[in-house]
């Protein structure tokens, strides 16, 4: 498979891609010791969690609204400006290299894939399975022929795949124009990306910030928070946030997922840095990645907001087939 080939940056030294502000991805012996080492626990999910929230979406949302419904897992549809905006759209049963093994769908898709509107743009954030879904894209090609807007590297993922996907790459403090007053920057963010054993960090990955009529949302698809530089950075270049999607799951055992994932409690601190006036969370409860419980993310931030002294509607976790308009 091909890889990027591009100028040496402050986040790329040539051959691989790195965070100046995070750390290394784990080593495989890491890896082999959560899986198989002693002492692991991980909670069993129930093979079919259904949400009671389905959403059949309208046409447009045009003027100065935004319409954001939550697909499951990281992918969302984000109507705004007269258009439609897919955020890491993964429509697949696993997320996986193979389609008879790995991790798979706890519950249906919150928007039935046949009852989407025309889609105009797609975001995808990184290359990890979970997020850039190579079926789901070619899919959406068939049906849509959107724009793909994806972090560098990752273009030469998807094209080698499926040629007949347009899909454009840019670098981290790019500036993107969508179409009419939407734009989308894409962000630093701590984490990380692979498809296979052999190309770790041979590309990109980001996070988003929109530029909405109804004001700016910073999107997270995946993050550790480290020391929380990352938000506060966004927080200073991008002023007032109007939302933030925050990832709330995937994070047990900590000594292994915290350089890569938020728990809800990181998340909390995230958005305090961040500033953004109200935050929806993601990223738990459709696929187990890791070892806590299918409700546990939910539950826990419930508990970090208390902690914090943050009103409860100020950051909501979003099951699938739920919807925020703005």
């Amino acid at each position: 498979m091909k890889t990027y080939d591009g100028p040496v940056s402050d986040h790329f030294d040539g051959s691989n891609f790195f965070d100046p502000d995070g750390v290394p991805p784990k080593s495989l012996g890491e890896v082999l010791r959560w899986q198989f080492g002693g002492g692991r626990k991980r909670e069993t999910w129930p093979e079919w969690a259904p949400s009671p929230h389905a959403d059949t979406p309208p046409t447009r949302v045009e003027g100065d609204k935004v319409r954001l419904s939550f697909v499951g897992h990281a992918s969302w549809l984000i109507q705004t400006g007269g258009l439609n905006i897919l955020v890491d759209p993964v429509w697949s049963e696993r997320v996986s290299p193979v389609s008879f093994a790995g991790p798979k769908r706890r519950n249906d898709p919150g928007i039935a894939f046949d009852a989407l509107p025309k889609i105009d743009v797609v975001l995808v954030s990184h290359g990890h399975y979970d997020h850039l879904d190579i079926a789901t894209l070619s899919r959406l090609a068939r049906n849509f022929a959107p724009r793909v807007v994806t972090p560098l590297g990752n273009d030469l993922t998807i094209r080698s795949a499926d040629s007949a996907i347009k899909v454009e790459a840019f670098d981290w403090h790019d500036r993107v124009e969508l179409g009419g007053d939407i734009a989308v920057h894409l962000v630093a963010t701590r984490h990380w990306t692979a498809r296979g054993m052999f190309d770790r960090n041979r590309a990109l990955w980001a996070s988003f910030v929109l530029e909405t009529p109804a004001g700016k949302i910073y999107v997270v698809c995946d993050s550790g928070y480290g020391d929380g530089t990352h938000f506060r950075r966004v927080a200073e270049k991008h002023g007032m946030l109007r939302l933030a999607i925050l990832p709330i799951g995937a994070y047990e055992p900590r000594w292994f997922m915290r350089d890569q994932h938020m728990n809800p409690e990181d998340a909390v601190k995230a958005l305090l840095d961040c500033g953004a006036q109200q935050a929806l969370g993601h990223h738990h409860g459709t696929f187990q990645l890791t070892d806590e419980a299918i409700d546990a993310p939910a539950k826990a931030l419930v508990e970090a907001l208390d902690a914090a002294k943050i009103p409860q509607q100020r950051f909501v976790a979003m099951k699938p087939g739920q919807v925020v308009e703005i």
